[in-house]
């Protein structure tokens, strides 16, 4: 039997990307950085944003007595809860979740308990802010520790993308057709006020589940599109759409221009934002070249967040839904290597043991920020919602929540491919 990934950690720190990673996660939630396994190339933003807390007295309650606490409050609640739980948490997070999925996924799943007063996020902190937007009237959302942010989302901060907007529109000022010169296309991992940005502007938010039917979107609407903040999802996804590299310039919000002429900015069909997720940069080429010797007819699937290389050198890439369906499809007794969050990995194995499935990446390093949901936290937002206390809500100001919602609209109209990229 598979065990989870934090007893991975406990039982063999040493083969974790930060032997930290087997401690609590309220030890480092007041303290700068993203918590133990962040990537070194991980920027912090200055302030640092949502310090968490948590009780004492929860730190020190062991495994079996928040289980209890946790489907005590759940029964009680009733249908006036929904907890939902992103593909990347641990096992012991995940246990106690309605719905289980990826972004696209749980903002469809958040619409369908219209009932519920209370939607309990176990994600980080741009996926509980997407629920606020989507939802209801007297609906709230509760991220249980406000300590997980994501990286990625805080490569791409609205004073920098206005900024790059303004010289963009100054580079098109001259372009005058049906068209518009640029669409802003954002992806999911960002946060509430740049998804308002895109509402504002005539765009649109993508996952990786549906990015492809996205971007023909913004064709259809625009001259070429912004690409932020993730930048190997954009390049990807277009890439496979037979848009030439040449034509994907990266925009580096440092410089001016982005670091580019205005020729080359008039050429482009795809502005790629200076952004990358750290747990998906981890794979490369080499650890597919590995798996192939060492597994021989092993089938590799990957995230479109990891590098281009690593999606080229694979044989099907796609979102965390679409992994998941890969896996199923796959005959027993294959050998697949996953390339994606070793949390997702780790639960596919423990589902599918008529397969052989392990992670690319032998180092056990899961998401930083996903990492620090734990069921401490989960157990006290319950506890207080018992209590007549709601703790740790996330509120997205409604001027703000009513442009996001135009561009999260029609990201929901937008409905994905089923299918790999083979």
């Amino acid at each position: 039997m598979t065990t989870s990934v934090h007893d991975a950690i406990t039982a063999a720190p040493t083969a974790s990307c930060d032997t930290d990673l087997a401690q609590g996660p309220w030890v480092f939630d007041a303290a700068p950085g993203y918590g133990p396994g962040a990537s070194d190339l991980d920027v912090l933003p200055t302030p640092v944003t949502r310090p968490g807390q948590l009780p004492v007295a929860y730190q020190r309650m062991d495994d079996a007595e928040l289980h209890a606490r946790i489907r005590r409050a759940k029964d009680a609640l009733g249908e006036r809860l929904v907890v939902l739980g992103h593909f990347y948490q641990r096992d012991e997070v995940v246990q106690h979740a309605d719905f289980v999925g990826d972004s696209f996924q749980l903002a469809n799943a958040a619409l369908t308990r219209p009932q519920a007063e209370t939607i309990v996020f176990c994600g980080v902190h741009f996926m509980a802010e997407t629920a606020d937007v989507l939802a209801g009237p007297g609906q709230r959302v509760i991220l249980p520790n406000l300590a997980a942010g994501c990286s990625m989302a805080d490569m791409a901060d609205t004073e920098s993308v206005e900024a790059a907007w303004e010289q963009l529109m100054e580079v098109y000022a001259d372009e005058d057709d049906d068209l518009a010169p640029v669409v802003p296309v954002t992806y999911m991992n960002s946060s509430a006020a740049l998804k308002a940005f895109c509402g504002r502007h005539g765009g649109i938010v993508c996952t990786s589940s549906n990015a492809e039917v996205v971007l023909e979107w913004a064709f259809e609407r625009g001259r070429r599109v912004l690409f932020f903040p993730d930048q190997h999802l954009g390049r990807n996804t277009a890439k496979a759409m037979g848009v030439p590299l040449e034509r994907m310039p990266m925009w580096d919000p440092r410089k001016p221009l982005g670091g580019h002429d205005e020729a080359t900015l008039r050429d482009a069909k795809v502005l790629l934002w200076h952004g990358f997720c750290s747990v998906h940069k981890r794979f490369t080429v080499d650890q597919i070249a590995r798996a192939r010797v060492e597994h021989p007819g092993v089938q590799v699937v990957v995230h479109p967040e990891c590098p281009m290389p690593v999606v080229d050198a694979a044989d099907a890439a796609g979102s965390t839904d679409l992994i998941r369906r890969f896996v199923e499809a796959a005959a027993p007794g294959s050998t697949i290597a996953i390339g994606t969050e070793v949390n997702l990995v780790n639960r596919l194995a423990a589902q599918h043991p008529d397969k052989t499935i392990f992670c690319l990446d032998p180092v056990i390093c899961p998401c930083s920020t996903m990492y620090r949901i734990h069921p401490g936290y989960l157990a006290w937002v319950l506890d207080g919602l018992l209590e007549g206390e709601v703790r740790n809500e996330i509120v997205v100001d409604e001027a703000v929540a009513a442009d996001a919602r135009v561009a999260l609209e029609r990201m929901l109209a937008a409905q994905p491919r089923t299918t790999a990229r083979p």
